[in-house]
């Protein structure tokens, strides 16, 4: 992976090199994030952590041995009627959702989910603008 390449290029990458469940995991829910939210953006921040944008940080998608953890910027903001974030919750800012392996994934929840997170950062940008 060089500097040359674009955040979208190096998640490819970060996919491909897992070549496992996670990398699957990690494409299917930045597929999820982009049908969400069209206009999203991808960076590639912190020395290789997967960041998706919209008026601010939506979340991260970092890979673990057990895991694919996606954690919201302001997810302790967000409303969870599906109950999705289970990890990082003892914070006052952030939240996190810990995909396993073998699990399904709620798509329509987690769609939603984002959709709020770019509502959120919307909210808070068109705030700050006053």
């Amino acid at each position: 992976m060089t500097n040359t390449q674009s955040p979208s290029e190096l998640i490819d990458g970060r996919i491909a090199e897992l070549a496992d469940w996670r990398g699957e995991t990690l494409a299917r829910l930045r597929a999820l994030i982009r049908q969400a939210d069209p206009e999203v953006v991808e960076e590639w921040k912190w020395r290789g952590v997967p960041v998706w944008e919209h008026d601010g940080i939506l979340c991260t998608g970092e890979t673990y041995k057990a895991v694919v953890k996606l954690t919201f910027a302001r997810g302790a903001a967000l409303e969870d009627p599906a109950g999705l974030f289970n990890s990082s919750l003892e914070g006052n800012t952030r939240r996190a959702i810990d995909f396993r392996a073998g699990e399904t994934i709620r798509e329509d929840a987690f769609k939603a989910l984002v959709r709020a997170a770019v509502a959120l950062n919307r909210a808070a940008r068109a705030k700050k603008k006053k």
